[in-house]
């Protein structure tokens, strides 16, 4: 809050041009049954990430619970979309430990590929060296709420609202 209240008075004060840069918040829930192929693990995890398009640093936050044993490696991957394969974009690390936070310095055409939701998350272990849990990167709101389509004029009003 104290964040975009800010926000809001330098750019009301003219400290922020047109051409500033813009921070674009993504999220990955990541489950077994989203690698490819598939696993049967209970394990699951969450990725939230920022990207400050000016310095194209990528910092993220990733969370993990439930898995067969130890990390053994992280990454992203990309380009693909949900149900394909793809190379690593940017390693995570080795035997991460939970959580793991850190920052990437991404190309153009990652970020390319980031904003066309072409990126997942997966973290490997001993079990499961190819990918125990995956997570399709997406574009969300900050704070990692998902975006929600805006209501148009001829939208029908909310159940419940009087009016």
């Amino acid at each position: 809050m104290l964040r975009r209240a800010l926000f809001a008075t330098v750019f009301t004060f003219g400290l922020i041009g047109a051409a500033s840069a813009a921070s674009l918040h993504f999220e990955a829930s990541l489950d077994g049954k989203s690698e490819v192929p598939a696993n049967a693990t209970t394990g699951s995890g969450q990725l939230l990430a920022t990207l400050d398009t000016a310095t194209k640093t990528l910092s993220y936050t990733l969370t993990f619970q439930g898995l067969t044993g130890p990390a053994t490696a992280a990454h992203f991957h990309g380009p693909a979309k949900a149900g394909a394969n793809a190379g690593v974009a940017v390693a995570i690390g080795k035997d991460p430990v939970n959580p793991v936070t850190g920052k990437a310095t991404l190309t153009d055409p990652q970020i390319k590929d980031l904003e066309s939701g072409m990126w997942y998350v997966n973290v490997h272990t001993e079990a499961n060296k190819g990918g125990e849990i995956r997570g399709q990167m997406k574009k969300s709101m900050e704070g990692g709420a998902t975006p929600m389509k805006a209501a148009t004029p001829a939208a029908a009003p909310m159940a419940g609202m009087k009016h």
